[in-house]
């Protein structure tokens, strides 16, 4: 749960600290703004209830008595935790709620000690504490696509019904872990309904009070079409509409010909069984390869000249209802609007597509694509409350924040006043955690709603009214 050089920073601050605070924000980043999310999986995986055994602290010992060469653990300050708090972890952890929309250079969550006896906890648990950074990262670029696809979705489209199953996570198999897939997934989903990710559904099932956060369809991939041979290409097709006769199936179209079989295969052999099961499913034909504006135009193009389309009452082009289009490859926030921008300027209804993403939604992220950085800023020594800040003059941007923090609404904007000098009925910090106790549990439901972008807001109250 730690860098190994915070073992030793007990040692290390001055006589008499009774007491620290510290502080998780983006300091700024790809986003200008960021979904909170992602702290409560952290407090129930890792610090809710007895987490401390006598074991661990044996164990613990020899590990770093072996790593550092030298005795540093320190074996008395844990075991008074056990003794005196039964394996509960002596911190108060405050937090804005989950899903709610921070812009960066403000302050997210603090971690402070309630023990004058084991201060250094604080740091100790730093490392976990950053990790905050992965869900908070995915669940913020998740939510700027959507605002991307429901701008065009507005604009050419008749309604933005659709939106919250037009982005699908793909990105189970291109991370680095079950547990990455689990909260990267979980992320996404504070903004759509879309996954194949099962780690992320059941992460948000245990963590997160959501019986069932996400929904797919039957859908093949290569193997299940290359298996038949590419003589025998459309038959695979034909099996696909056979052994699903109704509702959403998607089938990967390109492992040979993705033109060839837009034209010929479901253009031609199977045109009339499509339109057959149109009365009660959706073709889903999903192009897997190549450059995704050109592919994705043309395969509009030869659909729409085999099946023909209908002009919705935004002007645009949109094939009949029960044909779309998936692209699943090459997606990321950039190529999402290059294809819809694409699309409209061909006259193209954005609701003919949806999108699949896969490594640029889970894994091509990092701590710094927002800046996130875990600082302590405030200690009680010999009695004393200082301020405790970083300001490094080879870079401005790190300078860190001083004192205890609230976070207040002001004038409409989100304001973290610094060095206590903040209104405590202000903060919009909650106490989340204390004493290995969790005082809130937010449900996913709960943090969607918090997230939720402006537009589909505006658009449900329209509907209401």
């Amino acid at each position: 749960m730690k860098v190994m050089h915070f073992v030793s920073h007990y040692k290390q601050y001055p006589p008499g600290t009774s007491h620290l605070y510290a502080y998780f924000e983006s300091r700024g980043g790809k986003y200008p703004n960021c979904v909170f999310f992602g702290l409560q999986y952290v407090l129930k995986r890792w610090l809710v209830g007895p987490v401390l055994t006598e074991a661990m602290i044996v164990e613990a010992a020899d590990v770093y008595k072996l790593h550092f060469g030298q005795t540093i653990f320190n074996e008395d300050g844990w075991r008074y935790i056990l003794e005196t708090y039964k394996g509960h972890i002596p911190l108060r952890i405050k937090a804005v709620p989950e899903g709610s929309i921070i812009p960066v250079k403000n302050v997210m969550f603090s971690v402070e000690s309630t023990d004058p006896k084991v201060p250094w906890l604080v740091t100790y648990f730093e490392t976990l504490f950053v990790q905050v950074w992965y869900p908070m990262t995915v669940a913020t670029s998740s939510r700027a696509q959507k605002e991307v696809i429901a701008r065009y979705l507005g604009e050419t489209a008749d309604n933005i019904d659709s939106l919250p199953f037009k982005l699908h996570d793909f990105g189970f198999r291109g991370v680095s872990s079950v547990e990455t897939a689990g909260i990267g997934g979980c992320a996404h989903l504070t903004s759509f309904l879309g996954s194949d990710t099962v780690a992320a559904i059941t992460l948000a099932r245990k963590y997160y009070n959501c019986p069932m956060a996400a929904y797919s369809i039957p859908a093949s991939e290569h193997s299940t079409i290359i298996t038949w041979g590419k003589n025998d290409e459309v038959e695979a097709y034909r099996n696909i509409l056979t052994q699903f006769p109704t509702g959403l199936v998607a089938c990967v179209s390109d492992s040979f010909d993705i033109f060839n079989a837009c034209e010929n295969h479901w253009g031609e052999e199977l045109r009339d069984a499509v339109i057959a099961r149109g009365r009660d499913g959706i073709l889903v034909v999903r192009p897997d390869s190549g450059d995704p504006v050109t592919v994705v135009l043309k395969v509009l193009e030869i659909l729409g000249a085999k099946y023909g389309t209908v002009t919705n009452s935004k002007g645009y082009k949109q094939l009949p209802p029960y044909l779309r289009v998936i692209q699943g490859d090459g997606i990321s926030h950039e190529t999402i609007g290059d294809v819809l921008e694409a699309m409209k300027v061909a006259n193209w209804s954005a609701e003919n597509v949806a999108f699949g993403e896969g490594g640029s939604l889970l894994q091509k992220v990092h701590r710094d694509t927002q800046k996130c950085a875990f600082k302590v800023s405030s200690a009680e020594v010999a009695g004393v409350l200082v301020n405790v800040y970083k300001e490094p003059i080879t870079d401005k941007g790190k300078i860190s924040k001083k004192g205890r923090l609230t976070l207040e609404l002001q004038n409409g904007q989100y304001v973290t006043v610094q060095e206590g000098q903040g209104d405590a009925s202000k903060d919009i910090l909650q106490t989340v955690f204390e004493d290995g106790r969790l005082l809130i549990d937010h449900s996913l439901d709960e943090i969607r709603a918090r997230a939720e972008i402006d537009l589909v807001k505006e658009y449900k109250q329209r509907k209401t009214s």
